[in-house]
């Protein structure tokens, strides 16, 4: 699952009104939604198939498995009697046990030689296992509004007050509501007050739109470092250094996905480096065993508290939600020509360094300059952190952990230790920046 929630995302849809497109899945919405017409089924079946991922050459490989499965019998009872009732060609397990992108395959995304009839079956199938991913997930055992919040929303729990002086930064100073709605008014002028009810008593926290926010490229990620081909031939960047991920922008160019609306493709300069905004519900899950995600706290008696690492934003790069408050908070304030790992001395990355974003284009200006207090950030931190489900009720499996939790360091600093220097880039390659219509300004 991408991220929590996403199962209740609306069909990808572009407002001429709003001038924005809304729903869909994934971080550049390629999930569209409009075939299955439910986004988060259509992100199910991708990555199966995904050469960077589980990386089956074929969609019938993965109805290959289920009809081997020991549970064959209840996506049947489901999908009816002869749903996965294909006649498999003798060299099926060794097909789909060879992965995508391998040069044996050339273009061919259908490797499997089955019949016409098979092939619908199995992309029948296919579609179905997808939605009944999207159908669990939906289910109150993944997706439960179990959390303070609901509580509180319920008149079953009282905020503490941090927790309801960063609820009131959310809604206000942080305009954080501007883009994950919490069913209330956001209240930028100091002094006022929503004295309604909440217009959603259920609500995602997202409204489901695509912004840049100016994130850094992340050169810790192994993509950039795939440039040469693996045993199977297959090479999955070979531009290296000079991808730029467009966001939004390459699915409207199709580099990304296909986009299936013609009319969207004209969108698509106004959209590079533009994300979907997710949700900012269990945007704090850990395990029970590191029940933070932040480093540096410690419990009563003054013993450090384990956390649990996580990564925010589309490439990973903040990774605590201290960081990630005060990304939003001093982006612009402490903003730096430079890239990741290579912040000028005298500054610490991530607290009074902020290296350019990757791509500079319709960076959204409503945040980066909040005038926000330590304080402040901390206190909204604390108000995220009850957005987390399994409050309650118990949530599934989170006493399920097989890791290791981390102690030591600062939530500030979190994760700095592992910052790599960004080499210098070479020109965004044209697989990128050069596909019509082109981005405005270009991107170097």
């Amino acid at each position: 699952m991408r991220y929590t929630y996403a199962s209740r995302f609306a069909v990808l849809q572009y407002n001429e009104t709003q001038g924005d497109f809304y729903g869909g899945n994934f971080w550049d919405g390629r999930a569209t939604g409009l075939l299955l017409q439910n986004p988060n089924a259509e992100q199910a079946t991708d990555p199966p198939v995904s050469a960077g991922e589980m990386g089956f050459p074929d969609i019938a490989c993965i109805v290959f498995r289920i009809s081997q499965a020991e549970y064959r019998p209840l996506f049947e009872a489901v999908w009816g009697e002869g749903s996965l009732d294909i006649a498999w060609p003798d060299d099926a397990e060794e097909i789909c046990a060879t992965p995508a992108g391998a040069t044996v395959f050339g273009d061919d995304t259908e490797p499997l030689n089955i019949s016409a009839t098979d092939r619908l079956i199995a992309t029948n199938a296919f579609d179905h296992w997808g939605q009944s991913v999207s159908f669990f997930q939906s289910s109150p055992r993944v997706s439960p509004f179990s959390s303070k919040f609901d509580a509180f929303l319920a008149g079953d729990y009282d905020l503490s007050d941090d927790e309801r002086a960063g609820y009131a930064l959310f809604r206000g100073k942080g305009n954080c509501n501007s883009c994950h709605l919490d069913g209330m008014s956001t209240l930028l002028e100091p002094g006022t007050e929503d004295a309604g009810n909440a217009g959603d008593a259920a609500p995602l926290f997202t409204d489901e739109t695509y912004v840049n926010l100016g994130l850094p490229i992340n050169p810790r990620l192994p993509l950039y470092y795939e440039d040469t081909p693996d045993p199977f031939g297959f090479t999955p960047n070979p531009d290296g250094f000079a991808l730029r991920d467009l966001g939004m922008g390459s699915f409207l160019r199709s580099v990304n996905g296909v986009n299936p609306n013609a009319d969207w493709t004209k969108h698509a300069p106004v959209f590079d480096g533009a994300f979907q905004t997710v949700t900012a519900r269990n945007a704090a899950m850990a395990p029970l065993d590191c029940p933070t995600t932040e480093a540096g706290r410690v419990d009563a008696d003054g013993n450090p508290v384990p956390f649990f690492q996580k990564s925010f934003f589309h490439n990973g790069y903040i990774k605590s939600l201290k960081q990630l408050v005060h990304f939003y908070n001093t982006r612009d304030t402490f903003a730096y020509p430079v890239t990741s790992g290579n912040c000028p001395a005298g500054t610490t990355e991530k607290v009074d360094c902020w290296p350019m974003p990757e791509v500079p284009n319709n960076v959204d200006t409503t945040v980066g300059d909040l005038g926000l207090t330590g304080e402040e950030e901390d206190q909204l931190v604390a108000f995220l952190e009850t957005l987390t489900d399994g409050y309650t009720t118990p949530y599934r499996n989170r006493d399920v952990f097989t890791g290791e939790c981390r102690t030591g360091g600062s939530a500030e600093t979190q994760g700095n230790e592992l910052l790599l220097a960004t080499p210098d880039l070479p020109p965004c390659a044209a697989a990128f920046c050069g596909v019509p219509p082109l981005p405005d300004p270009a991107i170097k």
